[in-house]
């Protein structure tokens, strides 16, 4: 089983912004969720771990690969995905897939030919392997930028915000390929949307203001909430009482414009709150709120 390990990552810009916060974890084979949301540093670690920059100081070992001053030896087992990865030349899925193998150092033909059927079979593209990627839809194209990646058999797998922008049906088509391939590799999922997490993944983190908040299986963190979370249906011009007076994490509008609040407590937080069962997304904001409160109280 592979192993990736960070220890005390650190990383802050020239603006004095600190992305990245004495980050240590450690990540085994499977389908890992980093959820945060935008500018928590999520793309900073992923590109860190990438070897596409570099930590002010901290260490990262893929098994017996000391990552930051082997940068060359991890790049031959990586696969990452960015968030943006360029435009494609005017040539079809499959003579890219053979001229990235080719750079990759597949030499052999027969070799290569075995990589890019397996590639274009896994990620459901081998049907419209002749058409140009250039003309691909955007899902499509998510998806064969999974099949560049696997052509090298990498141990470690990195996709920054994969969804974002697809719709229902590309995202549900793109998640099972990710699915399909975290069984055998570490893929490190990078992402703002819960329930990709919360389909996919085995193991996760909460990562805000470049700090780790939480990392657990996503079926332990609901269940750390079981009997916290209660539900009211309040006046929308009630919402300001609540948000002071009560940890309130979420809310969203019924179609008679009354809203439908969810707050963390211990105890039932006061008259007609009923217990709500947990999911994903109150882990990830009762997380969230915690961090903004320490924020908020460590400056007053």
């Amino acid at each position: 089983m592979n192993k990736l390990q960070l220890r005390n990552v650190s990383k802050t810009y020239k603006n004095g912004v600190k992305a990245l916060d004495e980050v240590s974890i450690e990540i085994n084979s499977g389908m890992f969720g980093l959820l945060g949301p935008n500018g928590a540093g999520k793309s900073t670690l992923m590109r860190t771990i990438a070897t596409l920059q570099q930590p002010d100081r901290g260490e990262i070992f893929l098994d017996d690969i000391d990552v930051l001053n082997q940068k060359m030896e991890l790049r031959k087992v990586l696969g990452y995905l960015p968030q943006s990865f360029g435009v494609y030349p005017k040539l079809s899925a499959e003579k890219l897939l053979h001229y990235f193998a080719e750079l990759k150092g597949l030499s052999s033909k027969a070799e290569r030919k075995k990589m890019v059927d397996y590639a274009l079979e896994i990620t459901n593209l081998y049907e419209v392997r002749t058409k140009h990627v250039a003309g691909y839809s955007g899902g499509m194209k998510q998806r064969f930028g999974i099949a560049q990646l696997l052509l090298n058999d990498p141990k470690l797998i990195i996709v920054d915000e994969p969804t974002a922008g697809l719709d229902p049906a590309e995202r549900h088509r793109f998640l099972n390929v990710l699915r399909e391939i975290g069984t055998n590799h570490i893929v490190i999922l990078s992402t703002h949307i819960v329930d990709d997490v919360k389909e996919l993944c085995t193991d996760m983190a909460i990562l805000n203001g470049g700090k780790l908040l939480c990392h657990k299986k996503p079926i332990d963190a609901v269940l750390d909430l079981e009997n916290k979370i209660w539900g009211l249906t309040i006046d929308r011009e009630d919402i300001e009482k609540y948000e002071t007076g009560f940890s309130l994490i979420s809310s969203n509008y019924n179609q008679d414009n009354s809203l439908n609040i969810r707050v963390y407590d211990e105890a039932k937080p006061g008259e007609g709150f009923v217990k709500v069962q947990p999911d994903l997304s109150d882990v990830y904001f009762v997380h969230l709120k915690a961090d903004e409160t320490e924020a908020i109280n460590s400056q007053s």
